[in-house]
């Protein structure tokens, strides 16, 4: 009797059979409300389903992996509460309890980030050590190694949080962390890329609690959250990857195929159709499989997944790794589900080209992609035709010439045309996976000052990387790493301290204190966020432009000649017209517009015209 008795039990245990649930809650009054939720454990697909009142399940979709199952359920016009499925076979029954939560307030009218921001990348492992405790954890593979380049350094959220305030009086006023959430792979995992559970933060970063306060001590200091998400790929130590739901959750050849790298394919009239399917489908690296985000099921788990982690750490925007290397037609209904339940919510996508028509495909509503009756619904991408100007030397171009020196700058605006929304883009002069800006000019503080003022003035978002504003540097010819360094005194022990004035040298002083009067002029004109901009071809390498509205009108002036130059102002009349002086925002001088105007070599003027 005892036996029969012991028997039963265990049959009857209710949470025997469930590893996963994923998500594993969801949020009431939603617009996307019909909700997949992936249970996954041992021969699950052998039961059926049902679900206590209240809730109305639309369809169960079993797949060829007998451990999963996804049960779409509606939750349309269903308040927040606790619900019960029911799984059950010939043999046994046991249930899951699931909820359904309260949403925040206003929630679905969140405002991103937009021209009016400056933001702060970080590489997280290496900006702050907050808390030393949870450099290596147990349940994750790579342990802590500062002497290693490429290793775990310890940097988390606990560092970002303690430094804050610095990042704030910086000027900056939103956060780009890389990804936070697990990358388990066995080495190279500090970078965050190769994801391994996209509903958790890594351990070796904190908590989900902790990504949670982050985003609460931003918010309370008016800044903002942007997540560094990634739609392409995951790592090959993802929990699926050993026990995947369907064959194609990820593309095959079988197994590893590389990616060309070439995506002109997504467009391009000419190309093979096996050269667009190896861009498309092929792994960015071996480690990191490539998700197919063709596949219903896929697409509707990352859309999924990320309106749950907007919702649950109440974030401002999205950055998006490789999104040119995704399906295209998955990639865009995936931004348009998020864009819909969000409509002022802004997501950057990474669309690494050096040609403007090229980017310009990639933005909502862009006239070029309309052509292939294409919209990628994406609100914003990235001025890599400006970075790589930047990056391929542009300030070492100090001699007058037709098609070098501030030439470039000036013809990469002139391309402004090719864009739905010029203003909506980021633009920056280096980040995560670029040489350090202060490696290409060694550490030349007035090519820094050239650049920062052109990234600070120009339409568009401005992104500058952690450490420059110190003269941090790095060349990537040495390994990513090498442009990756932790941020000095960001670690117990540092002899350094560059979040402090008193612990900064006098080189690092120097760099900081102009950063920080630039980005914090910035922070509070809306000339720069929304103003329209006239510039001038460049003469003997000086760039002129202006930022006007209706009220103001700045005039920044960029002499990338290495001589001192004097220029008659009256070629400028159409936007001088109505001024008498400028006020040099850096130095506090005011200049006669009536005048011609001198301007020492390799430096700048931003002028607030009177």
């Amino acid at each position: 009797m005892k036996k029969t008795l012991f028997f039963l039990l265990i049959t009857t245990i209710s949470f025997a059979q469930i590893d996963k649930i994923e998500p594993p809650f969801w949020y009431s009054d939603m617009n996307l409300s019909e909700v997949q939720v992936m249970f996954y454990g041992k021969n699950i697909a052998q039961n059926e389903v049902s679900v206590s009142s209240g809730l109305v399940i639309k369809g169960v979709q079993k797949t060829e992996n007998p451990n999963y199952v996804f049960v779409t359920i509606d939750t349309k016009n269903v308040a927040a509460q606790d619900f019960v499925f029911t799984f059950k076979n010939k043999k046994k029954s046991f249930t899951q309890n699931y909820s359904l939560k309260a949403r925040k307030e206003n929630s679905r009218f969140r405002k991103g980030y937009d021209s009016s921001d400056l933001i702060y990348l970080i590489m997280s492992d290496r900006f702050a050590n907050g808390n030393p405790n949870n450099d290596s954890t147990n349940e994750t593979n790579e342990k802590a190694d500062r002497t290693k380049i490429d290793g775990r350094h310890g940097g988390d959220i606990e560092g970002i949080i303690k430094n804050l305030d610095y990042i704030k009086d910086l000027g900056a006023t939103a956060v780009w962390p890389t990804p936070l959430c697990e990358d388990n792979d066995n080495r190279g995992s500090y970078h965050g890329y190769g994801q391994s559970d996209v509903y958790k933060i890594d351990s070796r970063f904190g908590s989900n609690e902790d990504y949670l306060r982050l985003s609460s001590e931003l918010h309370q200091r008016g800044m903002k959250n942007i997540m560094d998400y990634v739609t392409n790929h995951w790592g090959y130590k993802h929990w699926m990857m050993n026990d995947l739901p369907t064959y194609d959750w990820i593309h095959q050849f079988p197994g590893y195929g590389q990616t060309n790298y070439k995506m002109t394919t997504q467009f391009d009239t000419n190309a093979s159709v096996a050269d667009t399917k190896m861009c498309m489908d092929g792994w960015f690296v071996k480690s990191m499989p490539d998700l197919n985000q063709s596949n219903p099921l896929v697409l509707k788990y990352l859309t999924q997944n990320a309106i749950w982690w907007i919702e649950y750490a109440d974030l401002d925007g999205f950055r998006v790794d490789t999104y040119s290397y995704c399906d295209k037609e998955g990639i865009s209904k995936w931004t348009k589900a998020i864009t819909d339940e969000y409509p002022y919510f802004n997501i950057a996508g990474e669309v690494w080209f050096y040609n403007q028509a090229n980017i310009a495909y990639w933005q909502k509503d862009s006239k070029i992609a309309a052509i292939q009756n294409y919209n990628s619904y994406l609100p914003s991408v990235m001025d890599f035709t400006l970075q790589g100007a930047i990056n391929g030397g542009v300030f070492n171009e100090n001699k007058p010439n037709w098609n070098t020196g501030m030439v470039k700058i000036y013809e990469n605006f002139s391309n402004d045309f090719l864009y739905p929304n010029s203003n909506n883009m980021l633009v920056f002069a280096e980040n995560h996976d670029t040489d350090r800006f202060n490696n290409i000019y060694k550490n030349d503080f007035q090519k820094y000052q050239m650049a920062m003022t052109l990234i600070a003035t120009v339409r568009g978002i401005p992104q500058i990387y952690y450490g420059s504003e110190i003269g941090m540097a790095g060349s990537k010819s040495l390994g990513d790493g090498d442009i990756r360094h932790d941020f000095p005194g960001g670690w117990n022990g540092d002899t350094n301290n560059a979040f402090t004035n008193a612990g900064r040298n006098d080189e690092q002083q120097k760099f900081h204190d102009f950063s920080s009067k630039l980005f914090n002029w910035r922070k509070n004109k809306t000339v720069i966020h929304n103003g329209k901009t006239t510039h001038y071809i460049p003469e003997n390498n000086v760039y002129v432009y202006f930022r006007y509205n209706d009220t103001e009108s700045v005039m920044v002036v960029i002499n990338n000649n290495s001589e001192k130059q004097t220029f008659k102002t009256n070629r400028f009349k159409e936007n001088t017209s109505n001024y008498k002086t400028g006020m040099d925002v850096l130095t506090g001088k005011s200049i006669d517009l009536k005048n011609d105007i001198e301007i020492e070599g390799t430096s700048v003027l931003i002028l607030e015209l009177k």
